[in-house]
């Protein structure tokens, strides 16, 4: 691991909004996106179509996020040569390498040791993200063994750690509650260290309000960090609800990608239909954080 750099420590503030909630774009989709375009295009799809969809999405979209999230293998150095973050849009490293088996593309994570954390610092980042993939009827200490690990790294190089637990099925027997998962997952990882927690919509938003505000509750409850929700999941239309709500329940914002940029891939003229149609659905739900956090 390289030195680590000189420059101040990196904060929550640097991948937040000027009223303290979060308004963070996601385009580190890796295979999923891939699965994205075929479904549209059904045709193969190179590396080079999920690169360039990802530094156009961030270049249009970034002036308008707190933070913008990518990963290594498609990505990052591609927006950092394009220059292609704004200035006042924080940079989030992926540091998550996804193992596939049994015919999925993300059976297992690990930490993606090519992803350098001082180095990442020293090239403008201010945050990597892990995903950890939670299931009941696996061994709690290897998650937080790896999140500890995670977390000393970003720590070390003056990054903010954000992880993203994300529930599954359990291997053995098929018995599963997805929202009684997610409340565990965040009992188990609640107080893990890392300086935010990225969580599941429960529902994937598709409830009314009520149950959705006691759902919320139950994760705010069990996570003593700041909190913001992701969209895998949740349909777009009903995003910016689920965002208020979660909000309202004590989430500080949202870190997404599908629910801003999905409805795009594809598109014949991708730049056009980013403006016209993520740019502003992605300033409306940075509307929503910043009166649910000025409703406090």
């Amino acid at each position: 691991m390289t030195a680590t750099t000189d420059r101040a420590a990196a904060t929550l503030a640097d991948i937040a909004r000027p009223s303290g909630g979060f308004a963070m774009l996601a385009v580190d989709q890796r295979e999923a996106m891939r699965l994205m375009f075929a479904g549209v295009t059904g045709a193969p799809v190179s590396d080079q179509v999920l690169t360039d969809f990802k530094v156009k999405a961030t270049e249009v979209l970034s002036p308008y996020a707190s933070g913008v999230l990518v990963d290594r293998q498609f990505s990052y150095d591609a927006v950092l040569d394009a220059k292609a973050v704004h200035p006042d849009c924080g940079l989030i490293v992926a540091a998550d390498e996804f193992l596939p088996g049994n015919g999925i593309p993300v059976d297992a994570v690990a930490i993606d040791d090519a992803v350098d954390p001082a180095e990442a610092r020293a090239r403008g980042a201010v945050a990597l993200k892990l995903l950890v993939l939670w299931r009941q009827d696996e061994d709690p200490a290897g998650r937080r063994a790896m999140v500890a690990e995670f977390t000393a790294r970003c720590r070390a190089a003056g990054l903010v750690s954000i992880i993203e637990p994300v529930v599954r099925p359990p291997r053995r027997g098929w018995a599963f509650d997805r929202e009684a998962a997610i409340v565990a997952a965040a009992k188990e990882l609640g107080d893990s260290g890392a300086d935010l927690y990225k969580g599941e919509m429960p529902y994937g938003g598709d409830a009314d309000d009520a149950t959705l505000l006691s759902a919320c509750r139950a994760i705010d409850d069990a996570v003593v960090m700041p909190w913001v929700i992701l969209s895998s999941g949740v349909h777009a239309d009903r995003f910016g609800n689920a965002v208020r709500v979660a909000c309202r329940a004590g989430a500080s914002g949202f870190l997404a990608g599908r629910a801003v940029w999905q409805s795009v891939i594809g598109a014949r003229d991708t730049e056009t239909v980013l403006r016209d149609v993520s740019v502003p659905r992605l300033r409306r739900l940075g509307e929503i954080v910043d009166e649910a956090v000025a409703a406090r």
